[in-house]
């Protein structure tokens, strides 16, 4: 019970691995924020654990962040851990890409992040711990071809986490980034199908594809990237900032 007393805020916690490391965080103690645009599927996580409660928010919009985590810290005190972990990923080369799908991507996955941490921070005092962790992903760290929107925001987070630790060095906060690979989430499974098609696969076949872009050659767990969420939430990392830890099986 770590955290017994902290309120943690996650984005996009009603799947995958924000739903994950929301769980965990509320199993350790603390009170959890999990939002995102669907109330159906946060009701439902929100159901797993009487320490995780539901806030329908949408990082593309800056009153709904703002309102929405401002309304959270009234009700259960300051954003203490924030986990930047709600993105989206839209596959398409750079030839056909549009700037609508550029823009949207950024929306998403760069301006969310900025408003969801700047908002969250307004709750904190001067004197208060805080960890602020975005999930960025191995194309942060590389070069991920037919994605360059979605390669491009992961990049910019590492370099929004670097910043921010040395402009809040003096404050008890830290900031990191988790760069998993390929995690087996629905996000991985919705690509099987036209995988299968493409390439005349099975299921089992279009799995393997996915996974040789891990270095150990399968699909992660979302345990891997919450058991990294947690330690970096824990005392025994409060001196690590401004760093990006990549969750991949092998050197990325």
């Amino acid at each position: 019970m770590e955290h017994a007393g902290k309120h943690a805020l996650v984005t996009g916690g009603g799947t995958g691995i924000g739903k994950g490391i929301a769980v965990a965080l509320a199993e350790a103690g603390a009170e959890v924020t999990i939002t995102g645009r669907r109330a159906d599927t946060l009701a439902e996580v929100a159901a797993l654990h009487p320490r995780l409660h539901a806030l329908v928010m949408d990082v593309d919009d800056e009153t709904s962040v703002r309102d929405g985590i401002a309304k959270a810290a009234a009700a259960r005190g300051p954003v203490q851990i924030c986990v930047a972990n709600a993105g989206i990923a839209e596959n398409s080369p750079f030839e056909t890409t549009t700037l609508d799908t550029w823009r949207r991507t950024m929306s998403t996955n760069l301006d969310g992040v900025f408003l969801t941490f700047q908002a969250a921070m307004a709750t904190l005092g001067p004197q208060d711990n805080g960890r602020m962790i975005v999930i960025s992903s191995i194309a942060g760290v590389r070069g991920l071809k037919n994605a360059i929107p979605y390669t491009v925001t992961k990049h910019a987070v590492i370099g929004l986490i670097r910043g921010l630790s040395e402009e809040f060095m003096r404050r008890p906060i830290t900031f990191n980034a988790l760069c998993p690979g390929y995690v087996d989430t629905a996000i991985v499974r919705n690509q099987l199908l036209g995988l299968m098609r493409r390439f005349g696969v099975d299921e089992q076949g279009a799995i393997d594809m996915i996974a040789k872009g891990n270095r150990h050659r399968r699909l992660l767990e979302v345990d891997e990237t919450t058991g990294a969420a947690m330690w970096l939430c824990s005392d025994a990392a409060r001196s690590v900032n401004g760093q990006t830890i990549q969750i991949s099986g092998g050197q990325v």
